[in-house]
């Protein structure tokens, strides 16, 4: 990234100086810069806004990670990490700029053995960053769990064991002198990086999960430019201000934005009402689940409502497979960025799911009322809403009549609100692994909790980013091209 700065920063000094001759009218050699480039984009505007808010939040689990080594104790010797933090979060600073502010294309075929391996090994850091957060918040989740009161749902003669050879395998490291991974958890500082890592922690999954894949997009798109032809010409005051003129028409179209709202009212009356419902459901969960005698109601009143948004969801979403298809499909279309992501998150929903469904099934007593016919609704709906996604991405309006009647706009506005309130779900209730005591005590905590950091982000990812995917289609979908006007 810094040799592409210093390239651009070169180009944009010899830009000026050919300005300058061109005000005083002097005959000068225009260089390809000189002609209107297209701006390249990888990835929907939204996708882009998502990376940001996830760019965002792994910022701001760094910072907070950088601030506890300054109020740790003592016999603690952390001093390298406070380093790592700090270069994490001018990396996930520099990647925001590097891939979704940028407005101008930065030439990397002109330096492509540099730009190859460094896209190459920028992928490479973003998945390691990703399982090394991983393994951190699954190993610092497993010592917190480990003083969980689990006298109800484990044995309590095992239980005090495994304190037992905790405790004294720290006091060990404490003795000789090595730096324990407590030791950064243990100031209010790191009690306050302990309570937000479960909302903060996928942010950084997330954005290494977007960064690798655009990275990706970015690095097969390498090309090498073809050669132009210079010619001499007088580069006047009014041929600058020609292309003065010329490019801004053409900067002011590319940003152009338009919305049309036909036939998305009710739908999104529809999802409000199941959003709201949703935000009340998840306040009374996390009131009464402090207290002890509302515990069970607290978790019997937030499943029915998952069930029923399930149960909305998929019905929604059949309907709307059978009425858009209607609209003619185009062909040459690839899977695509946008595409490439949901699948891949779907797989996060399926390893959640299918693990959910075991845990309910052999569990021996359940506290969640129809949590395995939950799961199973959860897949189901995720499944079919990937195939309408995937198949309405590349379907689009001939005909005047298509436009104007817009099959399915409808549904799709409601399942745009209604996987946000799906996604606000998973972040503030199961992305927790002390909220499926029963699987804790069918898995053991060292493999729910490993299943749950791994599996959740992407699961909640997939929410997310349903809602950019169906957003696309209910833009793009119902717009007729010039051609077929």
């Amino acid at each position: 990234m810094c040799f592409l700065y210093a390239m651009t920063l070169k180009e944009r000094a010899v830009n000026n100086i050919i300005s300058r001759h061109r005000r005083t009218g002097v005959v000068c050699q225009c260089p390809d810069s000189c002609y209107k480039k297209d701006i390249v984009r990888y990835g929907s505007f939204y996708l882009r806004l998502g990376a940001m808010g996830f760019g965002i939040g792994s910022m701001v689990y760094s910072g907070l990670e950088f601030g506890q080594y300054f109020a740790r104790d003592s016999h603690c010797d952390d001093t390298v990490l406070v380093f790592r933090s700090a270069t994490r979060m001018l990396l996930t600073l520099m990647q925001i700029q590097f891939m979704f502010l940028n407005n101008k294309d930065l030439k990397m075929g002109r330096y492509v053995p540099v730009a190859r391996f460094g896209l190459m090994h920028m992928i490479a850091t973003n998945l390691c960053e990703w399982l090394y957060v991983l393994v951190e918040e699954t190993k610092h989740e497993i010592e917190h769990l480990s003083h969980y009161d689990v006298s109800d749902h484990a044995n309590d003669e095992e239980a005090n064991e495994t304190d037992a050879a905790f405790n004294t395998t720290e006091l060990h490291r404490l003795r000789r002198g090595v730096p324990s991974h407590l030791c950064s958890r243990t100031n209010i500082v790191g009690m306050l990086v302990q309570k937000s890592s479960p909302y903060l922690f996928p942010c950084t999954v997330e954005y290494s999960l977007i960064c690798a894949v655009t990275l990706y997009e970015m690095w097969k798109h390498i090309r090498i430019p073809p050669p132009i032809r210079v010619t001499h010409h007088v580069c006047s005051q009014s041929i600058g201000r020609d292309f003065s003129s010329n490019s801004l028409n053409g900067l002011r179209s590319a940003h152009h934005f338009t919305l049309d709202c036909d036939s998305s009212q009710k739908g999104l009356c529809a999802g409000i009402l199941v959003l709201v419902l949703t935000i009340i459901s998840l306040v009374l969960f996390l009131v009464l689940h402090n207290e002890e005698n509302y515990v069970q109601l607290a978790v019997y009143e937030v499943s029915i409502c998952e069930m029923c948004i399930y149960i909305l969801c998929t019905l929604a979403v059949l309907a709307c497979m059978v009425r858009i298809r209607v609209l003619p499909a185009e062909t040459g279309h690839g899977l695509g960025l946008d595409n490439s992501l949901l699948v891949m998150a779907q797989a996060g929903m399926y390893v959640y799911c299918i693990f959910s469904i075991i845990g309910f099934n052999y569990a021996e007593k359940t506290d969640v009322p129809g949590g395995a016919a939950i799961e199973i609704l959860a897949l189901m709906q995720t499944t079919v809403q990937t195939i309408l996604v995937l198949d309405a991405s590349s379907r689009r309006c001939r005909t005047k009549a298509d436009r104007r009647r817009k099959p399915g706009r409808e549904l799709i506005s409601f399942l745009l609100v209604a996987n946000a309130a799906v996604w606000m779900i998973n972040v503030m209730q199961k992305g927790h692994a002390e909220y499926s005591p029963q699987h804790l005590k069918f898995f053991g905590v060292w493999p729910w909790t490993v299943i749950t950091h791994i599996s959740m982000p992407l699961a909640i990812f997939y929410r997310f980013h349903s809602t950019i995917c169906l957003f696309e289609i209910w833009k793009a979908s119902y717009k007729l091209k010039r051609e077929h006007c």
